[in-house]
């Protein structure tokens, strides 16, 4: 079973991937958020694994991580969470996204198998140096049945890009600018317009997903227009900060991008 390539082939255009903190706002916040998100039209979900020094997110994911990590949150709660989780989201692809080292800490493989069981489809580990996944991991998330997602930047080689491309049976991530997540997107619009059309360009073999600085629905439409889709993090992070009832806020922040 592939749920990511299932989801790409029953849509092929427009997909909505939508990131959130596990843990928050509320330690037990994260399967009704995950349900709210499947429900109200979401096309693949990314779970974040909190971490307390995460290299590539902005100051609202980041913010999101220390407040669920004082609620509580770690993997192991996380996984005890989503038992059970594709009874009621049988379908909508889950990733789980977040750092190397907590990781490490409870063992690759040990990690793999949990996340397996616990329903997820891929993991993304922005920091897992390429060489190291191929050398030492590979076959460890293949006997999971977990894909690997690999960022890929303006910088990223031609080579490198290919190589990811046969690495993974899910998507490419294509960070859209330099910076972190949830930043303004600085790069001129010309210079954007070029990397995602010679990335389209190569005919690669997985479709596309954008993130990093899509917000809203003209964002979302705008990055749509290069890719198969586009990803949300900190908007939707931001929409859920003080709010009393998360699903809810999920579901009119989905309804806003995709309505």
């Amino acid at each position: 079973m592939n749920r990511i390539k299932d989801a790409f082939e029953k849509k092929q255009k427009n997909l909505l991937n939508i990131y959130f903190t596990a843990g928050y706002p509320r330690l037990h916040d994260t399967v009704p958020i995950l349900k709210a998100l499947s429900e109200s039209g979401a096309d693949l979900i990314e779970i974040g694994m909190p971490f307390s020094d995460p290299l590539a997110d902005g100051p609202v994911i980041q913010a999101s991580s220390t407040v669920a990590l004082q609620n509580g949150m770690n993997l192991r709660v996380l996984f005890e969470q989503l038992q059970g989780i594709r009874e009621s989201v049988p379908e909508t692809p889950i990733l789980l996204m977040g750092y190397l080292n907590p990781v490490m800490q409870f063992g690759v493989d040990n990690f793999c198998r949990e996340a397996a069981a616990a329903g997820a489809d891929g993991i993304i580990l922005p920091d897992l140096p390429l060489d190291d996944y191929v050398a030492e991991y590979q076959d460890i998330f293949r006997r999971h049945n977990l894909r690997p997602v690999f960022l890929i930047t303006p910088q990223t080689a031609p080579e490198r890009i290919r190589r990811i491309d046969e690495l993974t049976d899910s998507f490419l991530y294509l960070v859209s600018g330099p910076g972190t997540t949830g930043g303004a997107n600085t790069q001129a619009e010309g210079v954007q317009e070029a990397y995602f059309q010679r990335i389209e360009a190569m005919n690669l073999r997985n479709p596309r997903l954008i993130g990093f600085g899509i917000g809203d629905k003209a964002s979302f439409q705008n990055a749509c227009q290069y890719a198969e889709g586009a990803i949300i993090g900190s908007a939707f992070i931001r929409a859920l900060d003080g709010v009393d009832d998360a699903p809810a806020a999920a579901k009119r922040f989905v309804s806003s991008v995709l309505a």
